[in-house]
């Protein structure tokens, strides 16, 4: 058997959340690779609405195996409240839900430090979700992260005493006003509420998995265009959100790289700064956030909104080796007069059909027009029954980028989800 992986083509809120939770039956075994509560995904089956943040998207299925990989970073608080939102559903997660000793985790002061750089870019300001995510990776790769195996280790108050001083010390180089003592209070019963879980070599569990011929299914958090190494760097996340990151972020070789499901919006939307060229700061955009509920699910900040980019979706489709399409959100594109959909860029030395270096307000998109459709397809179960204008917009898309679509999402619940 091999992993196959699922993540984002744009930037983040592509409906990860959703299609993990509708493939879940398929697999044995789901895994988070990376990121942390800065991630949002939203699940709506029957008549629950819910927001994971760190606990993959296929907890709420019966059978199946929950792994949160080394790669993600995790704060004791977020995650008991996770935790405790969930058991409200009469969901008991102690036996179906592995946590991997290497993950790290984020302290009180990663949080504090998050927020005082912010604070100080003023103006440049990247538009972190102030998780503490950035200081978290920050400490991971300068040796001095706290791992959640550490937790059950001798001396783990005397190590977390010794990282809470050293962020200290760099906290009193800003001018900014903290306090973290009720948040550390907190922070420690998040960390009792962790040692009840299994802590696991994780690597070496869904390798054995994977000789027992189990099924595995790897999750992402946000997407390719926020990948620390192959995004809009600066404004992007700390982690490789990319299909390589999988491998890091499990402990799972190249070769054990299966099916790469590559999901993205009908449209394009982005939080927080950085560049966005497909961005409609007009009517249309205004139309887009509003028919597709854009607000972030762990923030609530509005998304930005804008048209379709297809030389950003073929850079991402490139870097991933994405064999099957999934494009969500088709819904929130009926009522239009028309859809348009970016090409190519135009720049001061003429047409350019690749992601440049630096993207900024001199790249202007080429657009290509196409029919929209009129009618509500959120209750269409049948691709037969999808108006004419969507199947051609697919067929357009598809000779784009070579690529199938092999599942279109037109609403969020589990039902609203049609298979070419």
């Amino acid at each position: 058997m091999k992993v196959d992986v699922l993540l984002g083509l744009q930037w983040g809120d592509e409906g990860k959340g959703k299609i993990v939770d509708v493939l879940t039956p398929k697999y044995d075994v789901i895994a988070r690779f990376q990121g942390g509560p800065n991630a949002g995904h939203s699940l709506e089956f029957g008549e629950i609405k819910h927001v994971l943040h760190t606990i993959p998207s296929g907890i709420f299925h019966d059978d199946q195996v929950n792994i949160i990989g080394n790669g993600v970073v995790i704060d004791p608080i977020i995650f008991k409240t996770e935790i405790d939102e969930i058991k409200k559903l009469g969901v008991d997660l102690h036996e179906k839900l592995l946590i991997s000793k290497k993950a790290h985790l984020i302290l009180p002061t990663h949080r504090m430090l998050d927020a005082a750089s912010e604070a100080a870019k003023g103006t440049t300001k990247i538009g972190s979700t102030l998780k503490g995510i950035g200081p978290t990776y920050m400490d991971k790769t300068g040796r001095n992260g706290l791992r959640v195996g550490d937790i059950i280790e001798p001396g783990f108050r005397k190590k977390f005493e010794f990282l809470k001083a050293k962020h200290k010390d760099i906290l009193d180089q800003y001018d900014f006003d903290y306090t973290i003592d009720q948040y550390e209070e907190e922070w420690w019963k998040g960390i009792e509420v962790l040692k009840s879980y299994k802590l696991v070599e994780s690597e070496y569990v869904l390798n054995s998995f994977l000789s027992e011929n189990k099924s595995i299914l790897a999750e992402g958090a946000q997407g390719t265009m926020l990948d620390i190494d192959f995004g809009s760097y600066p404004y992007v996340t700390s982690s490789n959100t990319i299909c390589a990151g999988a491998c890091t972020g499990l402990g799972i070789a190249p070769g054990k790289i299966g099916e790469v499901f590559g999901i993205f919006k009908a449209y394009c939307t982005r939080v927080g700064s950085g560049p966005f060229p497909t961005e409609l700061s007009d009517k249309t955009g205004e139309t887009l956030r509003e028919q597709g509920r854009e607000y972030g699910a762990t923030t609530g900040r509005p998304r930005r909104c804008g048209w379709l980019d297809l030389t950003a979706l073929k850079y991402s489709i490139m870097i991933n080796g994405v064999t099957q399409l999934i494009m969500t959100k088709a819904d929130v594109l009926s009522g239009f007069e028309k859809i348009k959909v970016c090409t190519s860029y135009k720049t001061s030395e003429g047409t350019l059909d690749m992601m440049p270096f630096t993207i900024n307000e001199t790249l202007e998109p080429i657009y290509t027009e196409l029919p929209a459709w009129s009618e509500d397809i959120s209750e269409i179960s049948d691709k037969k029954d999808l108006p004419k204008e969507l199947l051609d917009y697919i067929r357009f898309i598809e000779d784009s980028v070579k690529i199938r679509i092999k599942i279109v999402s037109v609403g969020p619940k589990r039902k609203a989800t049609i298979y070419f």
